[in-house]
């Protein structure tokens, strides 16, 4: 059964920082692209970030140069490093693992809330 463990959401004032972590199986980590996504209430889920299993990132422009997505492979655990925090980051924070095309799999999603 493939799990998505998340953690390190929480509430922060602006300006601030949090880490969170995702930890999913084994038997999916290493072929994975994995991502961190958010939904605000009232819109769309949306990407946050996406890092590739040879390490390439990608970063919505809205958090370019605040955040860091990384990997460690030997503990299948990626790493959301959110710096500068704004309220407009206050949404669900969910992990996704894409495998291809037709296996994705998705967190419980953690709540970051900025206050101003």
């Amino acid at each position: 059964q493939v799990q998505l463990m998340e953690s390190g959401g929480g509430l922060v004032q602006a300006g601030g920082s949090l880490r969170l972590s995702c930890t999913a199986s084994r038997s999916i980590f290493a072929s994975s692209t994995m991502g961190w996504y958010r939904q605000a209430p009232g819109k769309q889920r949306e990407l946050v970030a996406i890092i590739g299993n040879a390490g390439t990132t990608n970063y919505a422009d809205s958090v370019k140069g605040r955040f860091t997505l990384s990997r460690d492979n030997a503990k299948n655990t990626v790493y959301l490093e959110m710096n500068s925090l704004k309220p407009e980051d206050t949404a669900v924070y969910y992990c996704n693992a894409r495998v291809n095309v037709l296996r994705s799999y998705w967190g419980q999603g953690t709540q970051v809330t900025v206050s101003s």
